[in-house]
């Protein structure tokens, strides 16, 4: 009996990498426009987010800008248990993640609820103008949304304290009182991105079948039926993507919004791992101790990722891979 060649077996496993890879070439030459059309967002991520990743290393070393991450000696996880261990780290991840859960119970649901309503409107010029009117206070700047809101709540001719001054004879130092910081924080990212976040969800609106709302109407259902059991079904998959991607930022409060309304009073409740970084980091320059707080924070955010992907692909849903 005659030996079986293993020359036709590899030969058609070539000959199948081969087809594989002149389809992917053709794919490429047919579809060479949108691939244009990819490079500057591929190259922002590049530049901006892999290639930063390389300082992670000063986390495990004490850096020297005049030595370099080569030279600099490496200490292991000598900032970890600093920071563990300052009387700080309890303060800090109270505050980060209180205003995370704020975020997370008042401002996520709000662009799904808006976008619902909006959804509902049939006057296209109404509709129009209610989406430019909620765009608009994405594209202002925190430092106007911050001084807009002094203008409004400070106690020296504050327009709201003037006027709770006229009605009940007194004001309310609305931003120097602890009490209230964290209410004016998710208020402010609210008003300014709450319509903006409505874009994602109107495009899945736009995509579901108005046939399904045809047959509903005929079956008797009214709007309220209509909408639990075809619109958010349609929707639930995007809901949940970004329910997973925001845990990625979970603990990300925003700098420049938090920074700028800091006071010595509201310190306390308002201070957390965006802002001490920066202290540590840019103003005291402790470089490798505020990557190490940068390092663990992100640490959590990939934590949140990974257990959401699976918990939700675990409920029959896609996830996010």
């Amino acid at each position: 009996m005659k030996a079986e060649s293993a020359w036709p077996a590899g030969g058609s496993g070539a000959d199948a990498r081969l087809k594989s890879r002149s389809a992917w070439l053709r794919d490429v030459i047919r579809d060479k426009w949108l691939y244009l059309m990819l490079l500057p967002g591929v190259a922002y991520f590049i530049i901006f987010k892999y290639v930063p990743m390389y300082g992670v290393v000063m986390a495990f070393q004490d850096f020297k800008p005049h030595l370099g991450y080569a030279d600099s000696p490496w200490v292991g996880l000598k900032h970890f248990r600093r920071f563990f261990a300052e009387p700080q780290f309890w303060t800090l991840f109270r505050n980060t993640v209180i205003l995370a859960l704020y975020n997370m119970i008042f401002f996520f649901p709000l662009p799904i609820v808006l976008a619902l309503m909006m959804n509902e409107v049939r006057r296209e010029r109404f509709k129009r103008f209610v989406q430019t009117l909620v765009y608009i206070p994405h594209f202002v700047s925190w430092v106007v949304v911050v001084g807009i809101f002094y203008m409004l709540l400070t106690t020296e001719n504050g327009v709201l304290n003037e006027l709770l001054f006229y009605l009940f004879g007194e004001k309310v130092a609305f931003l120097l009182e602890p009490e209230w910081f964290r209410t004016m924080i998710i208020t402010q990212s609210i008003w300014k991105e709450v319509g903006w976040g409505t874009i994602i969800f109107l495009a899945a609106l736009a995509g579901v079948d108005l046939q399904l709302y045809e047959a509903a109407r005929i079956d008797g259902a009214g709007r309220w039926r209509q909408l639990w059991h075809i619109t958010l079904p349609a929707i639930r998959s995007t809901i949940i993507i970004l329910l997973i991607l925001r845990l990625g930022n979970f603990l990300d409060s925003g700098f420049e919004h938090i920074f700028l309304m800091l006071t010595p009073t509201n310190r306390e409740v308002g201070e957390v791992f965006d802002t001490y970084v920066y202290v540590k980091g840019l103003t005291q320059a402790q470089y490798s101790y505020s990557a190490a707080v940068g390092l663990f924070k992100s640490l959590v955010g990939l934590i949140l990722v990974l257990g959401a992907n699976r918990l939700a692909k675990k409920f029959g849903e896609e996830g996010v891979y």
